[in-house]
């Protein structure tokens, strides 16, 4: 059964080492499969610390954005980076979406809705929000087959400590993060034009400290994790999770394989 990880969110910087560096390359690649539109009012759900509202704000004229986000951290780490007047942050929850019925023409949703314990409340709300013949998309990790960091780390977890092997359970089963699911809830909400894509990209490091680093920053089902672990419990795992990073090798750069599902549907006009 699938079960949405809870997602600690309390410093917007240690997030953006921890996952924005990757969040806001994977903004990219997911504009580029939703399309963008000039003079669109946009919702960005989950914004985090806002790659993909300022990725969205790079391409297109006259639009006004919507950031989202339920931590209150990272609704503040995304209003440092412009006052570009464009754009507007609110804290809000993705199942009580703080905006009017039918007020925007692109509802967009990046990493969030598998940490979402209600995805199918949530994703009702995006269509409440969203306008006839708009938009709705939605982007996750492939967290069980087609991200390799999540699964070096997780792995040789599991193999030390039976806790971890059930948090690795529950991370490799979050919500629509499996094949076909998205497309799935898309359907099942009622939208039209559907389409599921995957969307690679890559996770570079120059070193093992820079994969090791970020997670020490108390963000994410990660370093909950950690934060459990007694000091030898923790020292046996920096070395494990060491020797899978180096892979027999001398230490320095590694590039890893970084898969999402992505999927978008139109809002029927009647």
């Amino acid at each position: 059964m699938s079960v949405a990880l809870a997602y600690t969110a309390t410093n917007g910087d240690a997030y953006d080492l921890h996952m924005g560096r990757w969040s806001r390359r994977l903004a990219e690649i997911f504009l580029d499969f939703v399309g963008v539109a000039d003079g669109e009012q946009v919702l960005d759900l989950g914004c985090g610390t806002g790659s993909l509202t300022y990725a969205l704000a790079q391409r297109v004229k006259y639009q006004t954005i919507c950031g989202v986000d339920i931590a209150e951290a990272y609704i503040e780490a995304a209003r440092r980076r412009s006052n570009n007047p464009q754009i507007e942050f609110r804290v809000g929850n993705a199942t009580a979406i703080p905006l009017p019925d039918n007020s925007v023409d692109r509802v967009l949703s990046l990493l969030l809705l598998s940490f979402v314990q209600d995805t199918q409340g949530a994703i009702a709300e995006m269509r409440r929000v969203a306008r006839p013949g708009a938009t709705i998309a939605a982007s996750l990790w492939d967290t069980q087959g087609g991200h390799v960091t999540n699964r070096l780390f997780w792995d040789v977890a599991a193999v030390l400590d039976p806790r971890a092997n059930e948090l690795r359970a529950q991370n490799y089963t979050r919500p629509l993060t499996r094949p076909g699911e998205l497309a799935a809830a898309w359907h099942e909400a009622g939208l039209e034009d559907i389409e599921e894509g995957l969307l690679g990209s890559r996770m570079n490091f120059e070193n093992f400290d820079d994969f090791w680093l970020p997670n020490l920053g108390k963000q994410g089902p990660i370093a909950d994790y950690l934060d459990t672990l007694e000091p030898d419990e923790f020292d046996s795992l920096y070395h494990h999770v060491r020797q899978s990073y180096l892979s027999g090798e001398e230490d320095g750069p590694r590039s890893f394989a970084a898969v999402a599902w992505a999927v978008k549907g139109t809002v029927p006009l009647a």
